[in-house]
């Protein structure tokens, strides 16, 4: 029987040693390759034991897809509480956290990209992240017009959408493809681009 949420210490302790075990089987040798027997070495347990808390390496592979997605949304947010920077300093915030956390996350993420191909339970984990980004965006474009700081005329939905879509594409090339870009002119680049695109003035206090 799976045990998906060991009561005892020890056994919450073997269930995030075969979840780290099987992010770094995972990055090294990709889903396709990847053995439940070398995820059990990597972790130090047995073959049998890892049928104790998963029932299949696909079943440990969505749930590493699904914490690593939740990680890239957890990323400066434009809208921040309290003393707040100009919106041209949020907006670059948020961009360099994105990319930093992608930096961090590549090479698990080339093996999600990968099996989202033909796993649907995959493919809808990063919906609801570009679902879950798209909604933070929206939100935040709208109270950027609604202070006269964006173009009124820029429809949110597909602002956020488009802005958001560029930002993860251009990760994707920068840290999965090999795209020869350096970090801090990215960043900077891509804050122009969001900034022309809203109609936000790089002088914006």
């Amino acid at each position: 029987m799976v045990d998906s949420t060991p009561r005892s210490a020890k056994g919450r302790r073997t269930r995030v040693r075969l979840f780290e075990a099987g992010k770094t089987v995972f990055e090294r040798d990709g889903f396709l390759q990847a053995r439940i027997s070398d995820i059990s070495a990597e972790a130090g347990v047995s073959h049998g034991s890892f049928y104790h808390y998963f029932d299949s390496k696909e079943t440990l592979f969505r749930e590493i897809a699904e914490q690593v997605e939740v990680r890239l949304v957890g990323m400066d947010d434009l809208t921040l509480e309290g003393e707040q920077p100009p919106a041209v300093e949020r907006i670059r915030a948020a961009n360099r956290s994105y990319l930093r956390a992608y930096k961090k996350e590549a090479k698990i993420m080339r093996v999600i990209e990968e099996v989202s191909r033909y796993d649907a339970e995959v493919q809808a984990v990063r919906k609801r992240r570009d679902d879950h980004l798209a909604s933070r965006m929206e939100s935040s474009i709208a109270k950027l017009q609604k202070k006269g700081l964006a173009d009124a005329r820029v429809d949110v939905r597909y602002a956020a959408t488009a802005l958001g879509s560029m930002v993860a594409r251009f990760a994707e090339e920068m840290f999965i493809r090999g795209g020869d870009f350096e970090i801090n002119e990215a960043v900077e680049q891509l804050t122009l681009l969001w900034c022309n695109a809203l109609g936000i003035s790089s002088d914006e206090t």
